[in-house]
């Protein structure tokens, strides 16, 4: 396309947004915003006039034509918009049509724009307003019986809005997550661009999403992707297409805080590395994220710990117990532990909480335990976004990372989440409880090692009052990680 004449985007300042449609709404043009009850059309119309004045110092312009004013204005403060301050101002203005108590019903084909679009273009002279919100075209045009003439009115809004220069988005309803892009069929037609809202309830949890469905004559990204609405903040999407692979690899190594852990893998981790411990229940898991911590902190890093199974204080009495004294090191702010119960929030709400705790703490390294706990309150869809979402995040802040994953049986067996991210990470470490003549053992094995030699053996090892001892390899054994173990006979 020749640039100059390129459709210019105008940049809409909501999280995510921006770079799913690489620059935001194409500027002058008209964006139908679809979905069902719920799915967030009138807080990403609002926002989209909020972001406008917070960061661009743009004025806006709100059509409502089911709640009034008032209602707008007292619901979407607890996202921080303070609306009546704006209006004050004269940066933004509202334009009221939705129905008065009493009023009559309006017949069918009398119904005239006019006097409505020329209140709208009173009201953007007025505020000088760049950007125009409109909500809900279904309140409006449930008034017309006939399709066609939805059809004509709309396109009559469409190019007024266009006369007037403002770059507006427009809510209407649909009945279903997947079908009718829209309650009329007539809507996606008439508009430039058109945006699926989602809210669909998968294994008895909620999913919001929003998909591209199409921007004319400009590119963007394709598919679903979720988003979340957070106080203070509203709508945050979450751009995982957007994620580029760009991010250094660092030769640095870094300490596992263990020092046969270290020489198993060939003198550490790498510094911006991902490692996956996975395990059964009291096989060490905890107890690796307790020296992987603790070894940062010695080292002179800083240390950030999210715990989704244990308790501040259990956690910090387990670290006493293996001679790692937390409370110290918390006092001394090299370490922050953030414990919450995974069912406290979305997923969405968890990963976009996280980032913003390192990038307020600024860690050099983080451990999440376990990623088994926030895989229950998620689809398998949503979880492995969570975790391409969040691995990728650290990464390019080159800081290493630890996660914790529990397998399903005792003697061996993968974790499903073992299993849905283990090409995500850079090294896996496997603990299985090992029965030999009656009695069980602990063994460890580096599965994988990305971009470095490492140990193949599995190794037995003890845990006692001052942490993690990993002794030899077990020897004429086979079937170890399967859960089977068997003993081989070395002459035979």
């Amino acid at each position: 396309m020749n640039e100059t004449h390129a459709i210019k985007k105008l940049r809409t300042g909501i999280l995510g947004f921006d770079e799913i449609t690489e620059g935001g709404l194409p500027q002058g043009r008209t964006t139908l915003v679809s979905g069902t009850a719920g799915s967030g059309k009138t807080v990403l119309a609002a926002q989209f006039l909020a972001e406008g004045i917070q960061k661009f110092g743009e004025t806006g312009v709100f059509i409502t034509f089911e709640e009034s004013p008032e209602d707008i204005r007292r619901n979407i403060l607890s996202l921080g918009w303070n609306v009546t301050e704006w209006e004050a101002d004269n940066r933004w203005a509202f334009v009221d049509a939705s129905p008065r108590l009493g009023e009559e019903a309006i017949v069918a084909g009398k119904y005239d724009l006019g006097a409505l679009l020329a209140r709208i273009e009173h009201a953007v002279k007025r505020t000088g307003a760049t950007r125009l919100a409109m909500d809900s075209l279904g309140a409006i045009f449930s008034r017309f019986e006939d399709a066609s003439v939805v059809r004509t009115e709309l396109f009559r809004i469409a190019v007024a809005l266009k006369a007037m220069g403002v770059t507006a988005m427009m809510t209407a309803e649909r009945r279903q997550e997947y079908g009718d892009i829209s309650r009329f069929s007539v809507e996606e037609f008439v508009a430039d661009n058109v945006l699926i809202l989602r809210n669909v309830l998968e294994g008895e949890k909620r999913r919001r999403t929003i998909e591209i469905l199409k921007y004319r004559g400009t590119s963007h990204h394709k598919g679903e992707y979720p988003f979340t609405i957070l106080p203070e903040k509203g709508i945050v999407i979450i751009p995982l297409a957007a994620i580029e692979l760009k991010q250094r690899s660092s030769a640095v190594r870094v300490t596992s805080g263990n020092n046969r852990l270290d020489t198993l893998c060939g003198g550490g981790f790498f510094r911006d590395s991902i490692v996956l411990v996975s395990g059964a229940t009291g096989t060490g898991k905890t107890l690796i994220t307790t020296e992987f911590i603790a070894g940062g902190v010695e080292s002179g890093e800083r240390s950030l710990l999210f715990a989704f199974e244990e308790s501040h204080e259990q956690l910090f009495r387990n670290a006493t117990g293996w001679g790692r004294d937390f409370e110290r090191l918390e006092a001394e702010g090299k370490l922050k532990v953030v414990c919450d119960y995974p069912e406290v929030a979305g997923l969405e709400d968890h990963l976009i909480r996280m980032q913003s705790i390192i990038e307020e703490f600024k860690p050099n390294r983080v451990a999440v335990d376990s990623l088994s706990a926030l895989e229950r309150i998620s689809t398998i869809k949503g979880f492995r976004e969570f975790v391409i979402g969040f691995t990728s995040f650290i990464k390019h802040k080159e800081i290493a990372g630890l996660f914790t994953a529990t397998t399903p049986t005792l003697t061996g067996g993968a974790s499903i989440t073992e299993t849905h991210i283990s090409t995500i990470t850079d090294s896996i470490i496997l603990l299985r409880y090992v029965e030999m003549r009656g009695e069980m053992k602990r063994g460890l094995t580096m599965l994988k090692m990305r971009g470095s030699a490492h140990d193949h053996d599995i190794h037995e090892f003890n845990i006692d009052g001052h942490g993690m001892h990993i002794g030899d390899p077990f020897r004429s054994m086979a079937g170890i990680l399967a859960g089977h173990p068997i003993y081989v006979d070395p002459e035979v």
